[in-house]
C-alpha cells in the first residue's frame, strides 16, 4: 500500500478490508469483532463529534485509556480532522496526567471510565486549555465531578451521535486529506525513568516512513492476528501492533488485561506477539519450573529436545542444512514437547517480537530452540520507534538487529548510538535547548545508548549511557546484562544492580516469593511470611548460589559481590517501574536509600 500521511493508509484500509474483521474484544464472554467498514463508519462519526467541538489542525486531544477498539478508534478519529493524539499511560497518577495535559495544551481527553475521569477532574482548575472530557466506557458522565463554566463533559456515545448529522453536508475523505506528511500526528511523552518526561513530537512522515521500513524487515499478512496488551500510549505498540497491523489488513485483538493474557491467548490464537522481555522472562520460568517439577523422564525427554532444538537453531542460523538424522530428532522433539509449549500461546505463533528493553541472549536462543523465535529489535519514541530488528531470515542472540531501510546507524568516539533518517523527530515540544541537544547540526540524534556494530552491521546494546555505572576505581559497568543474568534464576523476580562511585557492585533483589514459599516447605521453615523469608540464613544461602552462578561469566569488577533481599516488588503504582516496566533508577534508589548504605558499611565484601 502506497500512503504518506496516516489519514490515508486509514482509508485505503477500511476501503480494502471493508468487510474483513480487524478488531475484536471479548465480551459477555465472547469475542466481538468490528468490520473495516464498522471502524470507519465509527471514526467518521467521531471525526465530525470532536470538528463540531472545534478540534482541527493545530489542536491536541488526549486519550486517557488502556487498550480497547475504542482507544484505536478515537486515535483514529482525532487524526482524521488533522488534530494530533496525545496519549497518556491510564497507569498514571493525576499529577501526572495533569502535567501531560497541561504542558502538551490539549483542548479535549478521552477518558476510558469514570475512575480516568475522577483524574482529570481533581486537576481541571490546573488545565486552562482543557475545554471538554470524552467518557468512553458508559459513565454515568452528569454525575462526575460536576459541571463548572467553559467545561463540556460527554459520553462516547453522544459523541458519536453529535457526530451523525445526516443533514450535514460533509466529505469525509477530503477532511481525512487535509493532513500533510509533514504535520504533527502525535505528541509521546517519555516515561521519565532519570527526569520529567518530554513531550516527543512525531509527524505523519515520520511514522510512515518507519511502518513502510519496519514492513519491509517483519512481513505482517492479512491472514495474521495479533493480540495488544503493551500499552497503545507507547510507541511501540502504537507503531506495530496499531498503525503497522491495520495497515495490513491483520486482525487484531485487545486483551482483557494483562492478567489475563495467557487465557486470552490460548482463547484467540495469535500469529504474533508484541512483549516486552519481562513477559518473555516470566514465560521462561514458568517453563523451566513446570520441568523442574515433572518426573525425571519427562525432564529428560524435555532437556533432550531441547538439545535437538539447539542443533538444528546452529544449521539454520549457519545457513547450512541439517542432515537426515537431525531432522527426524528434531521432527520427535517437536512432536513430544515443541507443539505442547507452542499450544500454550495459542498454536498459531509465527514469530514473537521485543522491545522497549534488552532481552537476555539466553533467552532467546532457549525461545528458538523451541521453534518459537524471538525478533528483537531496538528503537526509541524519539525514533517513531524502530531503529533495527532481526528478521526470520537472519538474526543474531544478543544483538538487536540491523538497521532497518532508510536508517543511518554509527557508533560515536564515546560509544554512543546515534542514528539519522526520515523517522527522526521534529523535536521536544516546548523544549528547544533538549531538541538541539539530541540532534546535532547534521541532523544524528544522539540516542542516549551504548552499543557496538559488528562486522554484519547487528546492533548490541550495552546499557543506557545514563544508566552506565563507574565504581571508584574507575571501572565501566553496564548494569543491563547483570541484571538480565540474574533474572533467569528462578528464584529472582526483580533485579536494580547499584554500585556508581563504590567501591563494588551490588544489588537489590526481589526474590520470587512463590518459589520462596515453596524451598521454605522443603527445607521445614517455621515461619513463610515475607519479612522472615527473606531474613532467613537458609534462604539467603540459596540466592546467594544463584547470584554466583550468574556472576560466573562477567570479569570480578561487574560481578555482584553483596545484595539484599526486599521484602516487595517494585510497581508502576510507587512510581518504581515505567509503564513499559523499566526500573526508574532514581526512584528506586530514593525508596530504598537506607537498604542501599547497608549494603556498604562496614568492611569491604568477601573476595
Amino acid at each position: 500500500m502506497a500512503f504518506e500521511t496516516i489519514t490515508e493508509m486509514f482509508l485505503q484500509t477500511t476501503t480494502e478490508y471493508a468487510d474483513s474483521y480487524l478488531y475484536f474484544a471479548r465480551r459477555s464472554g465472547h469475542w466481538e469483532g468490528l468490520r473495516g467498514k464498522d471502524i470507519r463508519a465509527t471514526v467518521e462519526d467521531l471525526a465530525y463529534g470532536l470538528v463540531s467541538m472545534g478540534v482541527g489542525k493545530g489542536v491536541k486531544a488526549a486519550i486517557l485509556s488502556s487498550n480497547s477498539p475504542r482507544w484505536a478508534m478515537a486515535d483514529y478519529g482525532i487524526l482524521c480532522t488533522g488534530a494530533a493524539t496525545v496519549t497518556i499511560y491510564p497507569t498514571l497518577i493525576p499529577a501526572q496526567v495533569a502535567y501531560i495535559l497541561k504542558h502538551s495544551e490539549s483542548q479535549v481527553v478521552f477518558a476510558q471510565d469514570e475512575e480516568q475521569a475522577e483524574k482529570v477532574f481533581s486537576q481541571w482548575d490546573e488545565l486552562p486549555d482543557l475545554k471538554a472530557m470524552i467518557v468512553m466506557n458508559g459513565a454515568q458522565v452528569s454525575g462526575l465531578g460536576g459541571q463548572k463554566e467553559g467545561r463540556q463533559v460527554m459520553s462516547y456515545i453522544e459523541l458519536l451521535d453529535a457526530g451523525h448529522d445526516e443533514n450535514q453536508e460533509r466529505d469525509f475523505e477530503a477532511l481525512c486529506r487535509i493532513a500533510q506528511p509533514d504535520d504533527l500526528l502525535t505528541l509521546i511523552y517519555t516515561s521519565g525513568t532519570t527526569a520529567e518526561p518530554k513531550g516527543v513530537m512525531l509527524s505523519h512522515h515520520n511514522l510512515v516512513t518507519n511502518i513502510h521500513a519496519a514492513s519491509e524487515c517483519i512481513k505482517l499478512y492479512d491472514y495474521d492476528s495479533l493480540l495488544s496488551f503493551l500499552p497503545l500510549s507507547h510507541s511501540f505498540e502504537r507503531m506495530a501492533g496499531h498503525f503497522l497491523a491495520f495497515s495490513r489488513g491483520a486482525s487484531v485483538y485487545y486483551a482483557q488485561s494483562i492478567e489475563a493474557v495467557a487465557d486470552n491467548m490460548r482463547e484467540v490464537k495469535p500469529t504474533i506477539l508484541l512483549a516486552v522481555p519481562r513477559f518473555y522472562e516470566k514465560v521462561y520460568n514458568r517453563v523451566i519450573e513446570s520441568v523442574s517439577a515433572s518426573p525425571a523422564l519427562r525432564q529428560k525427554i524435555f532437556w533432550w529436545a531441547l538439545g535437538q532444538g539447539k542443533a538444528m537453531l546452529a544449521f539454520t542460523m549457519a545457513g547450512k542444512r541439517p542432515g537426515w538424522w537431525l531432522k527426524m530428532k528434531h521432527r520427535l522433539a517437536s512432536k513430544l514437547v515443541f507443539s505442547k509449549l507452542k499450544d500454550r500461546v495459542g498454536g498459531r505463533i509465527r514469530f514473537f517480537v521485543s522491545g522497549a528493553a534488552p532481552l537476555s541472549a539466553d533467552i532467546a536462543e532457549f525461545f528458538a530452540a523451541l521453534d518459537m523465535v524471538i525478533l528483537e529489535g531496538y528503537g526509541l519514541t524519539e525514533t517513531s520507534p524502530a531503529l533495527s530488528i532481526n528478521t526470520l531470515e537472519k538474526f543474531k542472540f544478543g544483538k538487536v538487529g540491523a538497521a532497518i531501510p532508510g536508517v543511518e546507524l554509527k557508533i560515536s568516539a564515546e560509544g554512543e548510538i546515534l542514528t539519522r533518517g526520515a523517522n527522526i523527530m521534529l523535536g521536544y515540544f516546548k523544549d528547544s535547548a533538549a531538541t538541539a541537544e539530541a540532534i546535532d547540526s547534521d541532523g544524528w540524534f544522539h540516542t542516549g545508548d551504548i552499543g557496538e556494530l559488528d562486522e554484519d552491521g547487528f546492533l548490541k546494546i550495552t546499557d543506557r549511557k545514563k544508566s552506565m555505572l563507574v565504581t571508584s576505581a574507575g571501572k565501566n559497568v553496564a548494569p543491563a546484562p547483570l541484571e538480565n543474568a540474574l533474572v533467569l534464576s528462578p528464584y529472582i523476580e526483580q533485579v536494580y544492580i547499584i554500585g556508581d562511585k563504590r567501591n563494588f557492585i551490588s544489588a537489590l533483589l526481589v526474590p520470587n516469593f512463590e518459589k520462596l514459599e515453596t524451598f521454605a516447605d522443603e527445607a521445614g521453615l517455621p515461619d513463610r511470611s515475607r519479612s522472615a523469608l527473606i531474613a532467613d540464613a537458609q534462604v539467603n544461602a540459596l540466592v546467594e548460589q544463584e547470584v554466583e552462578a550468574a556472576m560466573e561469566p562477567f570479569s570480578r569488577y561487574e560481578r555482584v559481590r553483596k545484595f539484599t533481599l526486599l521484602p516487595r516488588e517494585f510497581t508502576i503504582e510507587e512510581d518504581e517501574l515505567t509503564p513499559t516496566l523499566k526500573v526508574k533508577r532514581r526512584v528506586v534508589s530514593k525508596h530504598f536509600e537506607a537498604e542501599i548504605e547497608t549494603l556498604y558499611e562496614g568492611a569491604n565484601p568477601p573476595a
